[in-house]
């Protein structure tokens, strides 16, 4: 059996390969957002993103935050700077050891640290509980990364938030970002 949030067509044919019997059942729209999640997408200069961040945080609560960045050296600065803000942070990307990635991500399951910065090593195949809140300070340049970064909240019948900062490097996005809102029916702010 295979089971994902996205199934894209090259999947399916290699699906198609290697089961017997194949069969395809979706739920939903395959590729489309889980109904749990309320998506709030934001126009975001670069140099405004940090001060955009700290006041979603600061507005937000207790429940557990996952913010994606792009590169393991953003998500590096990104929890230096937040924890010099006075907030409980991991970081988790693929130069870090698997000790050191389980010890993080052991720290956000524990509510040892409220917020984990990650990069896609994130996005797929981590079950992380009670994710309220999925950050996406960078928006991935395609959809089907988005859907499973934010599909990282919204989970087992509970409900979440998905905040993304756009901005024009996210120009390869924007179309289908805009299509999955407008499915999703949900509106997009500028400011």
């Amino acid at each position: 059996m295979m089971f994902s949030a996205t199934f894209p067509n090259e999947i399916q044919r290699l699906a198609g390969d290697f089961l017997r019997d194949y069969v395809f059942l979706a739920v939903g729209r395959v590729g489309g957002a889980a109904q749990d999640i309320e998506q709030r997408v934001m126009y975001v200069e670069e140099q405004d993103k940090n001060d955009y961040l700290l006041h979603e945080l600061e507005n937000w609560g207790d429940g557990r935050v996952l913010i994606f960045v792009e590169t393991k050296r953003k998500a590096d600065i990104l929890q230096h700077f937040l924890y010099n803000e006075r907030f409980y942070v991991a970081s988790i990307h693929g130069d870090r050891s698997q000790s050191e990635r389980e010890e993080a991500l052991n720290a956000f399951k524990s509510n040892e640290v409220q917020i984990l910065v990650a990069t896609d090593v994130a996005a797929r195949g981590l079950d992380i509980p009670d994710v309220s809140l999925v950050v996406n300070y960078d928006t991935p340049q395609n959809i089907e990364d988005y859907v499973h970064r934010i599909g990282r909240t919204g989970r087992a019948g509970n409900t979440g938030v998905a905040v993304s900062f756009i901005n024009e490097s996210n120009r390869p996005i924007a179309r289908d970002l805009f299509e999955l809102l407008d499915e999703s029916g949900e509106g997009v702010e500028r400011e």
